[in-house]
């Protein structure tokens, strides 16, 4: 037979000891499961070691969810520092807010740090803590239960002992010589007084090892189940209480780096419109083109070129004259004669700038005479002499200036050609021109060309120009808004 491993400071006599108490245990327990031995119950105690286990249970997950929730804090910690770098790193020097920037960016990070570290000092220590005193109290409750098994074996040895009869007369008994029979009747009756004083040792001390630990249980495991709520109160405050603080803090962080990247874009917003004179981007220019579009009446003004027209005007005919009743043959100037024929250029747009009439049988006689009869300070004019030369020359002058419908006007730089107005056009934004229906509108070109969208044109009305001669007035306009004269 193998021998049981003795280390230091333990002996062949205890290590027996050890293994007779087990052996009597799981016999106590075998008979107490067959109902040959009553067990001792204590439903108090029981319900306390059901509530012991319980809430041992909802500590070991309290713990395990806090600790997966101070890895997550450690996650979003790192996420947002590398987010606050990358930030930082893409922010140059010469941008507005540099050096708030890099400050909010380590907040920041000491906001976060300390948020983690606090939640393990005022959460996760206290939750260890908590937890550290169960093991020590699941190990009394196993002890009491072995020596409750120990007390009830006491009990049942101790009663047996004394419902024991005497035993029957053996061979070596009914063998003895007289004289020695009662000698061997005190040896047998000495021998079971003995058993019985152990038995009742045995059971004394049982008892009082078994109560020892059981009073001690009963009073620390409710003890115990109370103080479960006051702990998860503390707890729960702590994290919420650390939340709070740190969401508040982050939040004014967030919204001074909110604000400094707003100031940033204004500014950059602002440099751009001195730069570029008020440019406006493609898509915004187009989104305005199709609002124009709505507004017009179904079917809309006819296409417009996009690109300015190089068509020459026509001169008009000459009109056939019917001589008035009361203007002399003599006085009636030659339309037809070469000093007559207006001087209209057709190879500049600016000299043609009023829409000419059709025919010039609509032009009015009565400033045609006025135009070809001599002035009364002349004496031959006023008795009916023939029209002298320099006379044929002013008329033909006035003649053509009521052809054109205009005296020759200087017209801004870089001119192009004339629009009218054929609807209504309501600006909505400040570069843009307001136009009503009739308004002629002077088109020059884009200061910076690149900045031309398709479908606008860049102009002054023709009555801010000759009022004013400023360019300040003028703006962009949609030209299908618009027909060229």
């Amino acid at each position: 037979m193998a021998e049981l491993p003795m280390g230091k400071g333990v002996s062949a006599g205890k290590i027996a000891s050890n293994v007779q108490k087990k052996l009597t245990r799981a016999q106590e327990k075998v008979l107490q499961k067959l109902g040959k031995a009553d067990e001792t119950k204590d439903l108090a105690f029981e319900e306390g070691v059901i509530n012991f286990n319980k809430q041992l249970a909802e500590g070991t997950k309290l713990q395990k969810d806090l600790r997966a929730y101070l890895a997550a804090v450690k996650a979003m910690h790192e996420s947002s520092k590398r987010l606050q770098k990358c930030l930082a790193d893409m922010y140059e020097p010469e941008w507005y807010g540099k050096d708030e920037m890099d400050s909010i960016v380590e907040d920041s990070d000491l906001l976060w740090t300390d948020f983690h570290q606090k939640l393990v000092d005022h959460a996760l220590i206290s939750m260890d803590t908590y937890l550290g005193q169960f093991p020590d109290i699941k190990a009394r409750i196993a002890k009491r239960d072995r020596k409750l098994v120990d007390y009830d074996s006491a009990r049942h040895t101790y009663a047996a002992v004394n419902k024991s009869k005497k035993k029957p007369t053996s061979l070596l008994e009914r063998a003895t010589p007289g004289w020695a029979q009662g000698i061997l009747s005190a040896h047998n009756v000495a021998q079971t007084s003995l058993s019985r004083n152990q038995a009742e040792e045995e059971l004394e001390r049982a008892q009082k090892v078994f109560e020892d630990i059981n009073v001690d249980l009963q009073e620390e495991l409710p003890s115990l189940w109370n103080s479960r709520v006051g702990f998860y109160v503390n707890t729960f405050q702590s994290v919420s209480g650390l939340e709070e603080k740190f969401h508040r803090e982050i939040g004014k962080l967030s919204q001074n780096m909110y604000d400094t990247l707003e100031k940033l874009e204004n500014e950059d917003m602002s440099r751009k419109a001195d730069n570029g004179g008020g440019m406006k981007s493609t898509a915004q220019r187009s989104d305005r083109t199709q609002d124009a579009n709505h507004t017009l009446s179904p079917g809309g003004p006819p296409a417009i070129p996009k690109s300015p027209s190089k068509l020459k005007p026509a001169v008009p005919p000459p009109p056939k004259v019917t001589p008035s009743k009361d203007l002399k043959p003599e006085n009636i100037i030659n339309l037809f004669d070469e000093a007559s024929t207006p001087g209209i250029s057709v190879t500049s747009p600016t000299q043609y700038d009023a829409p000419g009439t059709s025919n010039l049988l609509d032009m009015d006689l009565d400033a045609l005479q006025a135009a070809t009869t001599p002035v009364a300070t002349n004496p031959q004019a006023a008795e009916g002499a023939p029209a002298t030369e320099e006379t044929a020359a002013a008329a033909a002058a006035a003649t053509a200036e009521d052809a054109n419908g205009t005296t020759e006007v200087e017209m801004p730089p870089n001119f192009i050609y004339k629009v009218q107005a054929m609807h209504d056009y309501v600006a909505s934004d400040t570069d843009e021109l307001e136009m009503k229906t009739g308004d002629v509108v002077l088109v020059v070109t884009y200061d910076i060309p690149d900045e031309q969208d398709e479908g606008w044109l860049m102009g002054v009305r023709e009555a801010d120009w000759l009022q004013m001669k400023d360019l300040n007035k003028k703006g962009v306009f949609p030209e299908n808004f618009t027909q060229k004269m």
